[in-house]
């Protein structure tokens, strides 16, 4: 969609995919996006359609775009979709009245969620335990478990606050070994130590009954590896991840250290 095309100033550094997500999230929140049902009543999608790619002509300047081939195009889109759009609330709440199991993935680490990560270094939508309701209308009291997936050491991709980064040896070993790159974009993610500020941080916000340890075999080869157990900041240690994140990566992680290593993880 003509999102993609929408640049605002240099954000790939944060890490965006380009695809036209955080866009469409702004339109959602000024209320004039599309939604799904706009694209079986095919007058109404195409007024619509016309009337927003105006708004953005007026807003960011004339871009090259075909308005009329892009309606055409999702009419057809329309047509292939059909069967898989469902009423989401009823079908969800049909399941959970059946007492069928719902299993919910996130698709992004709570450090990249709009209100509790390392904002404006985040994605645009809810990737806490929050999106779960919002997202699907769930209701709280129908969570039944929380388990958070983690890696036995910390990654990230774009810019954003860092503390454990590692940029040297062990760095790209972990890049290299661990198969670090992104699904989408296949850039290099960024690798370090595990912080456990922000383990915890992720954990009183979602709650988790259990942790998915994953990766721990990519340190096998290590000789030592290191945690990060606190951040200090002008002598004080800080209660929990600071609001005002450069104080994460400029006074650094407080370490601790578990020398030759050298075990094998893997089964």
């Amino acid at each position: 969609m003509f999102s993609r095309l929408i640049i605002f100033g240099d954000l790939y550094s944060i890490g965006t995919t380009k695809k036209g997500i955080g866009p469409a999230y702004s339109a959602k929140a000024s209320r004039s996006g599309l939604r799904v049902h706009h694209l079986f009543d095919h007058g109404t999608f195409s007024q619509k359609f016309r009337k927003i790619v105006e708004g953005r002509f007026k807003r960011y300047g004339h871009f090259e775009y075909d308005t009329e081939a892009e309606i055409v195009r999702y009419q057809e889109l329309a047509e292939r979709l059909k069967p898989f759009v469902v009423d989401s609330v009823s079908y969800i709440h049909k399941a959970l009245a059946e007492k069928k199991q719902i299993l919910v993935e996130g698709a992004n680490a709570l450090m990249l969620d709009l209100d509790f990560g390392t904002y404006p270094f985040v994605t645009s939508s809810s990737t806490s335990i929050g999106g779960v309701c919002t997202g699907l209308g769930i209701p709280p009291r129908r969570i039944s478990k929380s388990i958070g997936v983690m890696k036995a050491y910390t990654t990230r991709v774009g810019g954003g606050p860092f503390p454990t980064e590692l940029l040297d040896d062990i760095g790209n070993h972990l890049q290299e070994v661990g198969a670090e790159f992104g699904v989408t974009t296949g850039r290099r993610r960024r690798c370090g130590w595990l912080d456990l500020v922000v383990v915890k941080h992720s954990t009183m916000i979602n709650g988790y009954d259990a942790f998915n340890l994953t990766k721990l075999d990519i340190l096998d080869q290590l000789e030592e590896i290191k945690v990060a157990i606190g951040y200090n900041v002008e002598g004080k240690r800080l209660e929990g991840f600071p609001g005002e994140h450069s104080q994460a990566s400029n006074h650094g992680p407080l370490m601790t250290l578990s020398s030759r290593f050298r075990h094998t993880c893997k089964g």
